[in-house]
Parts: C-alpha cells; structure tokens; sequence
C-alpha cells in the first residue's frame, strides 16, 4: 500500500513503483508502471477507480490478484473508503480470481479472511519396509538429511525429501527416488559444509542454485531439506536477513492461499510450508518446504536467527 494527501496521489505513488531504499529492503510491487488511471471516485464509501486495459493485458491471475490487493489496500488506507470497485476501459472485469468476483466491489477485510481450509498432509500410503531403503536412510540420517529414528525402510514422504535434498546437494538427477546413481552416491557422499562462517548459534543458508536449505547450529549442518524458492518472475532475493517472526499459521492477502509454519524473513517473504513442493524454483518469493520437514524448521528457527540467501553456492 502507499500512503498519499488524497485517494488519488496514493494511487499515483503505488504505480510509479518502488523507491531506491524500499528495492534495497526487497519490498515488491506487483502494479505494472504503465497502468494509467481514467477515473477515480469517490461516494459513500465505495470508491471506483477505471484503469487502463494494461493493469490486467496478458497477465496470470496470481499477478492481477496481487495486484488489485495492493490497490485496494492503499485506497482503503483512507477512512472515508471501505469498498473498492475495479473497472477497466469504463467496463467491470467479468473474472474470477481464487474466489473474488472482480466484477463485485472489493474490501481489504474480505481479501484478509480465510476462504479455504488449512491445508493438511495427505494420507500416506503405507508400503512393506525394504531393506535397501533402510540403508539409505541410516546413510540419510548420518549424512543429516533424515533425523534419527527415520530409518523404518519405508519409502514413505520424509524419506524421499530426505532422498531429493540429498539429490539437490549433490547436484545429481532431482526425483526422489532411490535409483541406482543415489544408491552408489550415498556411499561415498560426504557430510554438507556451511557455504559461509557465522560463528556459534543457529542460522540458515538457502542455496538458490541448489534450491536447498542448510540449517545450521555452531558452524554445523545439523539437516538439509529441500526446498522451492521464488519463480524468475518473483524471485527469493539474495541477501542477509534475520527471522522476525514465528506464525504457525499466515494468510497470504495478495494470493489468498495459507503459509502454514511461516518464518518470515523479509517483507512478506518466509519459510513455509506448502502442498506442491517442486525440484525447481516455483514460489512467488517464499522458500516451499514440503509437510515432512516444515514444522521441525520451525521448532528449530528462532527470532532474530541469521538467514543468508546465497545466489551461488
């Protein structure tokens, strides 16, 4: 949101972008710079305002959403304005969006509330246990991509993270299976190292390159996970960080999705866990870490706990 004297000079700062100082924070704004207003009024608490047909042309629903949150949230900023109404080229958008009818006048608390459950982890599929796998996962655990007590010999969820982690580390084939290659791997692989020094106490390194994340505790790497970081069009930025929060549950108001687990980092930016978690950087800025790893990130991070997210590793 901007703020602004008027309705109309907030919305005149939120699109002509981000400030020099505010890039260097990593704050976003999803508002394309050629977004033109034709009309902005304002009467009874609705305000409408009638935008150019840039703000939504050849633009995907996550984008146009983030968008219009933005912009609902700096016109309601003012007292006088609790409904946004949303035109373009003079007509309402006849589209839905994750459950908001942008044809309908919008409200910043309706975009806070919750429309869907909390996520939760699939049922797991229960196989006979393997011998094999058990011996990759003891591998996994003195490696510190599994915890102890992990090696049950099924290859369930925690052990083909654990087996993706190790793929992505090592730089080899990311399935999360255990293949012949990660099988002959595992038995020469050495320990992971902490890419940077900081000392005693905990921190995190997240390694873009490898989509990765080393969680370490007195200069060592106590676990590995996997992880999926910002997509090229919103990308995790590089940078020193710190955790100033815990949220075992967050809302995401521009996406409208849960962010269960959150330790966010910068800006809106946080660990969390998701539900589709890829081999690849697929977020809209967060690091995704799938069901069988979040919560123990989250029982290990602490307030103010250093996070360093490296670009090249």
């Amino acid at each position: 949101m901007r703020p602004g004297r008027t309705p109309a000079d907030a919305v005149t700062q939120l699109i002509a972008g981000l400030r020099q100082g505010e890039i260097a924070k990593s704050f976003r704004t999803y508002v394309p710079r050629s977004t033109r207003v034709r009309r902005l009024e304002v009467q009874k608490g609705l305000a409408t305002i009638d935008l150019n047909r840039r703000f939504m042309a050849g633009r995907d629903d996550d984008r146009v959403l983030a968008s219009l949150s933005q912009l609902v949230a700096t016109l309601s900023a003012f007292p006088r304005i609790d409904r946004v109404q949303l035109l373009i080229a003079g007509e309402r958008v006849k589209r839905t969006i994750a459950g908001v009818r942008l044809a309908h006048p919008i409200t910043l608390r309706y975009l806070r509330t919750p429309n869907v459950p909390v996520p939760v982890p699939p049922p797991p599929r229960i196989r006979p246990p393997d011998p094999e796998v058990k011996k990759a996962q003891q591998q996994l655990i003195a490696l510190d991509y599994l915890l102890p007590g992990d090696d049950d010999g099924i290859l369930g969820p925690t052990t083909s993270e654990g087996l993706l982690a190790f793929q992505k580390f090592e730089r080899m084939t990311r399935t999360g299976l255990l293949d012949a290659a990660t099988k002959q791997a595992l038995g020469t692989a050495e320990h992971p190292e902490p890419i940077t020094h900081g000392g005693p106490g905990k921190r995190a390194e997240v390694l873009l390159d490898r989509q990765v994340t080393l969680l370490v505790r007195d200069d060592m790497v106590v676990r590995t996970i996997a992880v999926s970081s910002g997509k090229p069009s919103t990308p995790t930025p590089p940078g020193r960080y710190r955790v100033y929060a815990k949220i075992p549950r967050w809302w995401s108001t521009p996406f409208r999705e849960w962010l269960p687990w959150a330790i966010p980092f910068v800006g809106g930016i946080a660990f969390h866990q998701y539900g589709t978690v890829p081999a690849y950087p697929a977020s809209h800025g967060c690091v995704r870490q799938p069901f069988a790893v979040a919560r123990w990130t989250y029982a290990f991070a602490e307030i103010g706990m250093p996070i360093r997210v490296l670009s090249r590793s």
